[in-house]
């Protein structure tokens, strides 16, 4: 029976003071080509629907053109009110820093998180997705990443980039807060972190590792 993953992309693209920001493209590219290649079926949502802005400073070397097919199917998408967890055996969460804002503390999308924490389905993310799990809790009440091994743009590569004043939060700390068991790696190294169902990438270098990751754990 073919695997079919759901992956949730950011629809918010703007910083709070309107610098342009949103999905990471090669976060979501290369996995899900990564997937489908593999005969992996891969549903795309948003949070918002319609079509999904792009961060600007992740197309700087000709991505639009190398990943243009993605680009086209992210145009116009279903938001997160049509989505059937029973469909799926895995969500994928990519980055960019519109996550930071429209992910985080977003009851609906941590309901389905729940739901796939429920049923003991895979639950994948790299970069900035993670933010997801911030303010998530599980169907006993607890944080969803509590306890879990798991990794994330780590706040020594916010500060490096110097957006750690441009974010409402600190990704890494907040899960930290919530009692994820935190593993940061090199700054812009490739990481993935698997425990369980959780699989987790740190950072745009790891969009390739954390796609061959979640694809081998579907098999």
């Amino acid at each position: 029976m073919t695997k079919k993953v759901l992956f949730v992309l950011t629809s918010r693209d703007q910083y709070d003071d309107g610098t342009p920001t949103g999905l990471w493209l090669e976060e979501a590219s290369e996995p899900y080509n990564i997937l489908t290649e593999s005969g992996v079926d891969v549903d795309l949502v948003s949070i918002n629907g319609g079509e999904v802005p792009i961060d600007p400073n992740s197309t700087q070397n000709d991505e639009l053109n190398k990943y243009s097919d993605f680009v086209e199917k992210i145009k116009q998408l279903s938001s997160l009110d049509d989505v059937n967890v029973d469909n799926y055996d895995a969500v994928y969460l990519p980055g960019g820093h519109g996550t930071v804002f429209d992910y985080a503390h977003n009851q609906k999308l941590a309901a389905i998180l729940a739901q796939f924490k429920g049923e003991g389905k895979y639950i994948s993310s790299v970069c900035h997705g993670p933010s997801a799990f911030v303010g998530a809790k599980d169907n006993d009440g607890n944080f969803l990443v509590d306890g879990v091994t798991l990794t994330s743009f780590t706040d020594d590569e916010e500060r490096t980039m110097k957006l750690d004043e441009k974010v409402p939060f600190l990704t890494q700390t907040e899960l930290e807060n919530q009692g994820a068991k935190f593993v940061a790696d090199d700054n812009f190294s490739v990481h993935v972190e698997k425990d369980g169902q959780f699989i987790t990438g740190q950072n745009p270098q790891s969009s390739v590792a954390i796609g061959e990751a979640l694809r081998d754990a579907l098999k």
